[in-house]
């Protein structure tokens, strides 16, 4: 399946818009899993999906195969989901002015805008104040990339990534141990 997704990416990436269809549909698993990792309620998640989607439909032709396919990806959706939670969070503070019902019901009601994610909190003050460190933290320990890859991806040297990766996980560690 890895050859056969590379095949139709480099196919899409040289604008062959034919196989568009079939390699969002190969992709679309993987981008639920990447995903949900950021956004467990599955409504918040699928609207990420969904945006991911149309972000790797627009954007294939920047796929340069110089890493793999899967690799740009889990960029793709690790963003995506965590430009989602932004919104979501601004959306939610937008509407706390407004009077909230006396009961919520966990069913129909986002994590997001029912409580905070302490991680996705965390990597939002990381990436305030080191931005660098948050997108090799984000690949390897929610994208589950190599080191190798994140390397590749982001075009740093692998000892690089490694030191990042480690002042990215104190750092997050720390802000999580605090609350």
């Amino acid at each position: 399946m890895t050859e056969e997704l590379e095949e139709l990416a480099a196919r899409a990436a040289a604008g062959d818009q034919t196989v568009l269809p079939q390699l969002l549909q190969a992709i679309r698993p993987q981008v639920q899993r990447r995903v949900a990792k950021f956004l467990p309620y599955r409504e918040d998640a699928e609207e990420a999906v969904q945006d991911t989607l149309l972000q790797v439909a627009n954007k294939v032709h920047t796929f340069k195969g110089t890493g793999s396919f899967a690799g740009w990806v889990t960029i793709v959706a690790t963003n995506q989901a965590r430009q989602t939670y932004r919104s979501l969070k601004r959306r939610s503070v937008e509407q706390s002015a407004e009077v909230l019902p006396e009961a919520v019901d966990p069913r129909t009601t986002s994590v997001i805008a029912g409580s905070r994610l302490d991680l996705l909190e965390a990597l939002e003050a990381l990436e305030s104040s080191h931005p660098q460190l948050v997108q090799p933290l984000v690949l390897r320990d929610l994208g589950a990339l190599s080191y190798a890859e994140i390397a590749d991806e982001l075009d740093v040297p692998l000892g690089t990534v490694k030191a990042r990766i480690h002042q990215a996980r104190r750092a997050v560690a720390e802000r999580l141990t605090v609350r």
